[in-house]
Formats: structure tokens, sequence, C-alpha cells
């Protein structure tokens, strides 16, 4: 398997560091032997070695000099590739799709997953736009092309939110999910249950690094909106745009709101809910007032968790974790995984 990684930010050095340290395991459990050839940024410039590149010296390269120009040259090493360059002249087998893209265009992830399609090669991303604005036309191209799109973490990093119905639930009619699917606002909706400001709550998050230095995305609700978009297109089949979903954040709550639900039994969380009812899928995300011992209402901190209202087995829950760096490289090994998986029985 031949991997060229375009951005190379902390998610992806961290995907190098589980293939690195659990090579010998991904070989004795799954065949799988991963080679880096290329690493294409923006910002930290590219690399590509038709032969494979070093994981040591490529995360060694970036923590000293925060620059692929200064990783070790070879006789068949080449500098200077773009992203689209890499993406159709490297000979990856699967692109590793980790840039900083606009979630309100999706670009450029979209068009680096356009791109690695139409020249048969595989992606693997955590971004959010491909999945949310562009899931029909893609996943189009993918199967015409006969290769494969995974995108595990873009709901719940490296907890499986979208394998687990497919996988686990195989066999059931989802009618309803719900759940929060944003760790900064559960964050700061459990630290104002404990007595904090909305504002002091906002600026815990910030300094624990759950909340950005502009915190709009999280707090109005638009992340969750865009995970919400995923679930509808990948699980409900039902496809579904970011405006299609009614949204409304948590910036409107007060101290005083949460703690006249602490009395009466309730809670406040920021829910993410899509209804299936016939024919008809309906979303939207809201802050709900939740019984406290509804099992949304007793998730806490950053955890994530949702909820699969299944026909035959029931509610079904899973929490875990929304972020971090070992996390969301974790997420992108799960489909790597499942892309060996699938290559090992084509040849059976």
């Amino acid at each position: 398997m031949k991997i060229a990684f375009i951005g190379f930010g902390g998610v992806g050095q961290a995907l190098v560091k589980i293939l690195r340290d659990r090579r010998q395991k991904l070989a004795d459990d799954y065949d799988m032997n991963a080679t880096i050839v290329a690493v294409s940024d923006i910002m930290k410039g590219s690399v590509y070695d038709p032969n494979g590149l070093d994981e040591d010296h490529l995360l060694d390269t970036i923590a000293e000099y925060n620059h692929l120009d200064y990783y070790p040259d070879t006789a068949s090493s080449i500098k200077g590739w773009d992203s689209l360059k890499t993406i159709k002249q490297s000979n990856a087998d699967v692109i590793i799709e980790v840039t900083f893209t606009d979630v309100k265009t999706g670009q450029p992830a979209i068009d680096h997953c356009r791109m690695a399609f139409e020249n048969n090669k595989s992606i693997v991303t955590t971004n959010k736009g491909p999945v949310a604005l562009a899931f029909q036309e893609l996943s189009q191209v993918a199967k015409k092309q006969n290769v494969y799109w995974g995108f595990e973490g873009t709901v719940m990093s490296g907890t499986p939110a979208l394998r687990l119905p497919f996988t686990t639930l195989a066999g059931n009619e989802i009618t309803e999910i719900k759940g929060i699917l944003n760790g900064t606002t559960n964050f700061m909706l459990t630290e104002m249950e404990k007595g904090l400001s909305y504002q002091d709550a906002l600026a815990l998050a910030q300094t624990n690094g759950y909340a950005e230095a502009d915190p709009t995305n999280d707090v109005e609700g638009f992340d969750a909106r865009y995970k919400t978009v995923i679930l509808s297109n990948v699980v409900m089949n039902a496809p579904m745009k970011p405006d299609d979903v009614m949204c409304e954040g948590i910036s409107g709550l007060t101290l005083n709101d949460l703690e006249i639900a602490i009395e009466n039994d309730q809670r406040w969380r920021l829910v993410a809910r899509i209804k299936k009812e016939g024919q008809s899928v309906t979303a939207s995300v809201k802050p709900e007032l939740l019984h406290k011992n509804d099992p949304l209402a007793t998730v806490m901190g950053s955890t994530n968790a949702i909820v699969y209202d299944c026909d035959l087995a029931g509610p079904v829950m899973l929490t875990g974790a929304g972020a971090g760096l070992m996390e969301t490289g974790y997420s992108l090994l799960i489909d790597l995984i499942h892309y060996q998986k699938d290559k090992v029985m084509m040849k059976q």
C-alpha cells in the first residue's frame, strides 16, 4: 500500500506515528504493509520518492525545521510538487487528504478527492466538506472508477460512528439518529452546570484547546450541522445540504437557564437529530432540554455520543472522543484497514 499525504498537520503526523509503531501488528493481523511515498503541504512544502520515505526522517524534519525542503535528498526524490501534481503523478494507491479545508465550500478537499478518483486512486479523509457538500457526486465517481473512499473520522473522530450502522447494526432499519456531535459546546454546557457563566466557560474551552479564537463554528452549531448532513447522506441515504438542517447554537443560553434546568431534573444539551418518517427525513441541530436520566444528558465534558434508534435492536448508544490528534489519526487507520481488507477479498 503506497500512501501520499495531502496536508501534513498534527493529524497526518499522528497517523505516520501509528503506522510506524504498529507496523508489525498491521502486517501480522491484516497483511498490511504501508509505504509513504509522498507528502505535500501548502505551508510545509513537499517531497516525493517512489521508493518510499522514511517515517522518522519525515517526523524529525517537520519537528526541527517545519519544512520538507530539509528532508534528506535521495537519488529518486523530488521536491516542490503541489497537491494536485502529487495526487496525479505520484505512484500512491491511497491519498490521505488532511488539508485545512473551508467547510463552507469544501475546498480544496473536494478538488483533491475528484482528482484522486479520476486518476484511479483511493481517498481517506477526515475533512467534512466533501462528504457534506459533494457526497452524491464524489461517491458516484469513486464507484465508477472502482476506488475506495473512506471518511470515518468526519463525524466522531476515532469513534466509529459511521461504520457502526453498516457493520454491527446491519439488518436494522434506523428510524432516528440523535447525538452530541460537538465536544466544545458540550464541554461549555457541563462547565456552566458547575456555575461558570457562558463567557467564562468559553474562555476555559479556548484555554484547553477545545475552542478556536473565533468559536462561531462550534457555538452556533455549524460544526454539528455539517456532521448531521454527513449522517443523513451516508447512514440515512437521504441527500441533504447544510441549509436543509435547522440550526441553532448555544450562544443564547445563560447560566440561569442551566440552573433552572438542574432544579427541574433536566439538562441542556446541543442535540443533532435526524428523523425518518415514511419517505421523509428531517434534521435539526439545537439546544434541547433533556431529563437528567436521558442517556445524552449524562454525557459530560468534551465527549461525543450518538444514539441509533433501530427497529430490531432498539436504541444503541456509542460514546467516545470526538477530537484529538491521535484519535483522528486512528480514524484514518480504520479506513486504511478496511481498504486493505477490500484488497485482500478482491484477490480471493
